[in-house]
């Protein structure tokens, strides 16, 4: 306690003697104030990096990020980035930002898809920072207890194979892409296989160690209930640093069950694909049935859309066909397209790892060394295979785009749950979400731009079909052309409606409030981010 007081005092100190530093450099008192705050409470001597360090600060800088469009978009790039090891090194990375007007952009896996985690968009030449978590990756699993501390900046695929290792009759409920980073997965929402039984994986959150915009390291019992619960889907990063969470774990049989068909338009697909919204949200809890479809062959006279159905059952084999063949049986489903497996190799296959290597799941490095957009939707009627044809007609349009629509079944557990129990608000009502993903490897702008274009031509044929007043959206799946503010710190709540009614419903206005609480000078600001409420 001693400690925290000193350390404390230590920057009041500061604030109130910066003022007459003003002639000297932002950047330079910034990285003294850091260097003299943290000189002897980080295991690690080399954990601040300028560009003036060319090698090193460009490959730890690229090491996480996925999506490579931000590199060459003329997008700003920081002026630090700081590898916290301890909690404490985080807490002076936002007094020393606070008291020398260095704003903090938070990276955990390095996933954001619109790059916010780690560039900045603004039309001023203030400096930032880039917090990468990685160092922050701890997981201690309690298996008695059935929870986990897990670092922030660990990966999903790091907490499956801990978790595993500990209990092979614990599971957690989260994401199928093996390298994104808790910090971002678990504040967005985050959801996989098990969301139908569990829920989100933030429904799974328990506690957390989260440094605030005072400095100061907070837990669930300090942070009072309201910021408790806008991290939990409200996009953490949005009011502070959170550098640990408690999970709750979830019990899984000692063996489950994946498989995988795919049917192309010949083989009916569009039926199926139909069939299945009207079925896989009413499903028993065990089963998780989710689809995507993407355009295939050479146009004109091979292409076609080819749509995939992968599933996990909660049992062994003879109780996944039976119950399949009660309730989707035209999906016809053989005994040679499943597989018999332990949860941690369920989250081998989904992730398209080999089956017998537990420890690809430490593999931290990028799949891609690509670029890619992401949108999406909610759907909350069934659309018509009518209207299925016409939505496969503008996919095979595109005969180089590379864009594949996901659809994740909502029901279970996650209807269950009231809107407004987390941050994150599309609960019942909603039959299914979609992803729209498109990935590509070309790195010339007028290519990029091409991909995008197409992209947001889909997004719009399917206007008719989703969600409306506002057309939701899904905050993990971020989307800068929802709307954003370049105005670093000026965002308004008339402004960030155009994109928080999207990603919040009615829970952005409460979200707003909490902000307003605990960060009124929204220090951590982004083009998308929450302001503070104002009438």
């Amino acid at each position: 306690m001693a400690s925290a007081v000193i350390f404390l005092c230590f920057f009041f100190f500061l604030l109130c003697t910066s003022h007459a530093a003003n002639d000297i450099d932002t950047q330079a008192n910034f990285l003294n104030c850091f260097l003299e705050a943290t000189g002897g409470s980080s295991s690690s001597p080399s954990m601040i990096y300028t560009p003036n360090d060319t090698s090193n600060f460009a490959t730890l800088y690229r090491s996480s990020i996925q999506n490579l469009r931000f590199l060459s978009s003329g997008a700003e790039t920081p002026s630090f980035l700081i590898l916290p090891s301890v909690a404490h090194d985080a807490q002076a990375a936002v007094l020393c930002g606070r008291i020398h007007g260095v704003r903090l952009r938070v990276r955990s896996g390095g996933h954001d898809y619109e790059g916010l985690s780690y560039v900045s968009f603004t039309s001023t030449d203030e400096p930032f920072a880039v917090l990468d978590l990685s160092g922050l990756r701890s997981i201690e699993v309690d298996a008695a207890d059935h929870t986990a501390w897990v670092g922030a900046g660990a990966t999903l695929g790091e907490v499956y194979y801990n978790v595993a290792a500990a209990s092979p009759t614990d599971g957690f409920p989260a994401g199928i892409c093996s390298t994104v980073g808790v910090g971002g997965h678990m504040s967005g929402g985050g959801f996989g296989s098990l969301l139908r039984k569990y829920g989100l994986a933030a429904d799974n959150v328990v506690d957390v160690r989260m440094v605030n915009a005072e400095g100061e390291l907070l837990t669930r019992e300090t942070m009072g209930e309201d910021l408790f619960w806008a991290i939990r889907g409200g996009g953490a990063a949005n009011f502070g640093i959170v550098v640990a969470y408690k999970l709750r774990l979830v019990p899984v049989p000692p063996k489950l069950t994946v498989f995988s068909v795919s049917r192309t338009l010949g083989q009916g697909a569009t039926r199926l694909l139909h069939s299945w919204q009207s079925i896989a949200p009413w499903l028993a809890d065990d089963l998780w049935i989710r689809s995507s479809v993407i355009a295939i062959g050479e146009a004109p006279v091979n292409r076609t859309i080819q749509a995939t159905f992968q599933g996990l059952f909660l049992g062994p084999l003879g109780a996944t066909l039976a119950a399949i063949n009660m309730s989707f049986p035209e999906l016809g489903v053989r005994a040679e397209d499943c597989n018999e497996l332990s949860w941690v190799e369920s989250t081998l296959y989904f992730g398209g790892h080999a089956l017998n290597n537990t420890r690809a799941l430490l593999n931290r490095r990028p799949a891609f060394n690509s670029s890619f957009k992401g949108k999406s939707d909610f759907v909350r009627e069934p659309i018509s295979e009518k209207a299925w044809e016409g939505i496969w007609k503008v996919m095979m349009e595109g005969e180089e785009e590379p864009l594949e629509m996901i659809f994740e079944p909502w029901g279970g557990r996650l209807w269950e749950i009231e809107d407004d129990a987390i941050a994150f608000p599309h609960r019942k009502g909603n039959l299914y979400n979609i992803q729209y993903f498109m990935r590509w490897f070309e790195t010339q702008t007028e290519m990029t731009e091409r991909h995008l274009t197409w992209m947001r031509r889909l997004y719009e044929e399917m206007t008719p079909h989703v969600s409306s007043n506002p057309r939701a959206a899904y905050l993990n799946y971020k989307d800068i052309d929802l709307g954003s503010s370049t105005e670093e710190g000026r965002t308004n709540y008339t402004e960030a409606s155009a994109w928080g009614r999207r990603y919040f419903l009615s829970n952005f206005e409460k979200l707003a409030k909490v902000k307003a609480r605990v960060d009124p000078e929204n220090y951590f600001w982004n083009e998308q981010g929450i302001p503070p409420f104002a009438a």
